[in-house]
């Protein structure tokens, strides 16, 4: 109730991102329908009298773009929902799943702004101004009892100074996109190109076999439709009946990206899509989009980095990395015709949790090793640069269908 009640006391002019947003939706007759129809098609019952994070349920877009506003100018303090980190994705949360929201989220209008306002978020992320976050608050600080509970050998796992001022970070994105101390994941098999490493410090989500090129991807089951997906690319065609592999990262996780084979990139693009869409047909969900993972792959911000791995048994493979609620700045580190060798970089995320695929040809036998765990949201991380999969010697598998 407080920041609620900080952000109405305070009447001062909206950020002018925010401020354009607003005229836009105003100026549009169906924005603006749609903008009222989301928070209108709540439920007026108690479950939606607060959002996931515990404040009170926002009922209206002036309201919403007023929390916004404030946001913009703090960083994210930490809590024990399953949205810690993403304060926007906090206000749209229920409003993602009703009849409105879904479609006012898909709008390309809506999402050209949403855009300009999180890369103005994402660049007072990258500021000094943004360090109080690292505290050692108990509820509310990065460093703190709670967060560090989540993260218990952070001093030993990742490049920071604990006797420094917020650990020698320079800034929360610094922090969010820290680095692995130097030995801490090595990468399995180096010499052995049959080998295919985890390309996130992440959870695995889906293993689909036998995916079709267009699929009805918005449907409850969310198949993959690789069309969609790869945004059309000219190179789609060639992964018509083959496997997409898919895993989460949380708040928590390493958010940097690396290569799960040896070759040699072929293509890199970054794909402009929504921000907040949800699969309207998994209903409401308390981390939204986080149900919604296989369907946002189709609509979401990501980027794509084709790879012709040096292993003739796997060919042509695609990283996809999908960016979720704020967590949508995708950054490609690679070039065109670079050669990598298994374990380099590839890129990463700010800001928050996200999801990615790998995507392979019909034509590559592997068989993946998940640690025994069934593909699925209470899944746990496998670390990165970890094995995760071989290439078959010979033989087929048995196929397991992405439609369900």
């Amino acid at each position: 109730m407080a920041q609620l009640n900080a952000a109405a006391s305070m009447p001062r002019p909206l950020h002018p991102l925010l401020q354009d947003f607003q005229n836009a939706i105003v100026d549009d007759p169906a924005l603006f329908a749609l903008a009222n129809q989301l928070f209108e098609q709540l439920p007026r019952t108690p479950a939606f009298e607060h959002d996931p994070t515990g404040q009170p349920q926002l009922r209206n877009m002036g309201h919403a773009l007023q929390m916004i506003d404030r946001v913009l100018r703090t960083p994210p303090t930490f809590n024990q929902t399953g949205i810690t980190g993403l304060p926007i994705n906090a206000i749209f949360d229920w409003s993602m799943a009703t009849p409105g929201g879904h479609a006012f989220f898909l709008h390309l209008t809506v999402n050209v702004h949403l855009k300009r306002i999180l890369n103005a978020w994402g660049d007072f992320l990258k500021s000094p101004a943004s360090l109080p976050a690292l505290s050692n608050d108990p509820h509310l600080g990065w460093f703190g009892t709670d967060a560090l509970a989540h993260m218990p050998d952070f001093d030993e796992e990742f490049e920071c100074e604990p006797g420094q001022p917020y650990r020698g970070f320079r800034s929360w994105d610094d922090f969010f996109t820290r680095r692995f101390r130097s030995g801490r994941r090595p990468v399995s098999a180096p010499g052995d190109d049959t080998v295919i490493v985890n390309a996130c410090e992440a959870a695995p989500f889906r293993l689909a076999r036998d995916v079709r090129l267009h699929d009805r991807f918005w449907i409850k089951a969310q198949p993959y439709s690789l069309h969609h997906m790869l945004a059309g690319d000219d190179l789609a065609q060639r992964f018509d009946g083959g496997t997409v592999y898919q895993a989460f990262l949380s708040s928590f996780s390493y958010h940097r990206w690396h290569s799960p084979v040896t070759g040699r990139v072929v293509r890199t693009r970054v794909i402009d899509g929504s921000y907040y869409a949800q699969c309207q047909e998994e209903g409401f969900d308390p981390c939204s989009p986080r149900q919604s993972q296989a369907y946002i792959t189709q609509v979401a911000t990501r980027a794509l980095i084709f790879i012709q791995a040096d292993h003739p048994g796997i060919g042509l493979m695609c990283f996809v990395a999908v960016g979720m609620a704020e967590v949508s700045t995708c950054d490609v580190t690679v070039v065109e015709g670079q050669h990598l060798q298994k374990g380099e970089q590839l890129g990463m995320f700010h800001f928050g949790g996200s999801t990615h695929c790998l995507v392979f040809g019909p034509d590559a036998m592997l068989e993946f090793d998940l640690r025994g765990q069934t593909p699925g949201l209470e899944a746990t991380n496998i670390p990165i640069n970890e094995r995760i999969a071989t290439v078959r010697p010979s033989g087929n598998i048995q196929a397991s269908s992405s439609r369900e």
